[in-house]
């Protein structure tokens, strides 16, 4: 049986590798499209083994190069998104809904047999978020141009390598005093990375199309409860104080000036709405893939870099008492 090819937009991200290993062990063939293949071609090309995987440079506006990748493609998986706007072209209508749009015309125009693409969960809900309506626009014009297309929407995803639970810990580490945004009270149900790409991996598989589907993990925690984990996991003790919307607002409008913003207004905008399942869609256990990985038994397995002692303040490390 020949082996089939997966395009993938977004690969040198946490999900992305992560989705690439299981690809290539699956015996899928796997071209990924980078912007700098410079800095990030040996990271991906290290995720497989030589000849399942080939890395091309390429702008995502540049539609000629991007098109004649698509004569080869049976399967395009779309994993780019952004969680604040830059210059030069990327902004959130290019990102999320301009580019997504263009793969899903490829997609049609070249009879591909699957297109996945990675939306965000609760963007129905957040109609004074930037990000989420044109997370909600370009899944609109997705279906529009491709019918064979599932789209994933995620809670919040960690691991090891993500920018979620390692800012925080980091943040934590050196600041005395927290800030909770709206008391900390916003609910998500993380789902790790591993789970996710489970999720993806079984849509190839079974060649599920099954529009949009929810991927959450088999909690519910909010906000502070995250924060008091992460506290207790790098054995430190903080001052988590809720701060006032007007104050939030003006930290917000500061930090987002910085090249990497800690916290934008839009993000604030999102915080107030819960980040956990509708009920509308099919979840990832109703396709047969739970995420059976827990919070606090995943992050502990990284959560040693923060401590003072690092992977000497763990239990390998630790001198037993006669």
């Amino acid at each position: 049986m020949k082996a089939k090819n997966c395009l993938i937009f977004g690969g040198s991200g946490q999900i992305g590798r992560n989705l690439i290993r299981k690809l290539a062990k699956n015996n899928y063939k796997i071209t990924v499209v980078t912007r700098n293949l410079h800095q990030k071609g040996l990271l991906i090309k290290t995720q497989a083994n030589a000849g399942y995987i080939d890395v091309i440079e390429s702008s995502i506006f540049d539609e000629k190069k991007i098109r004649k990748l698509f004569e080869n493609t049976d399967i395009c998986i779309n994993l780019i998104g952004i969680l604040f706007e830059k210059k030069r072209g990327n902004t959130f209508k290019n990102i999320h809904s301009i580019f997504p749009s263009l793969l899903a015309k490829l997609c049609k125009e070249y009879n591909c047999e699957q297109f996945i693409h990675l939306s965000a969960l609760g963007i129905n809900q957040a109609e004074d978020s930037e990000y989420a309506k044109s997370k909600l626009e370009g899944e609109i014009k997705i279906f529009k141009n491709f019918s064979k297309t599932t789209i994933l929407r995620p809670s919040v995803v960690y691991s090891v390598d993500d920018n979620f639970t390692t800012n925080f810990m980091t943040l934590l580490n050196m600041l005395p005093i927290f800030p909770l945004y709206y008391s900390g009270k916003t609910k998500f149900s993380p789902i790790h990375c591993s789970d996710l790409t489970d999720v993806i991996l079984e849509i190839i598989k079974k060649n599920i199309q099954s529009n949009i589907i929810e991927c959450v993990g088999p909690e519910i925690i909010s906000l502070k409860e995250i924060l008091e984990k992460l506290l207790i996991l790098i054995d430190k003790k903080r001052i988590l104080i809720p701060l006032p919307i007007s104050i939030a607002k003006i930290s917000a409008s500061l930090f987002q000036l910085f090249p990497k913003p800690l916290l934008t207004r839009d993000q604030l905008n999102l915080l107030k709405y819960d980040n956990v399942r509708s009920g509308k869609y099919k979840t990832n256990s109703e396709i047969g893939v739970p995420a059976l990985r827990l919070f606090d038994e995943e992050v502990k397995k990284y959560s040693y870099m923060w401590r003072e002692n690092g992977q000497f303040s763990t239990d390998r490390y630790r001198i037993k008492e006669n």
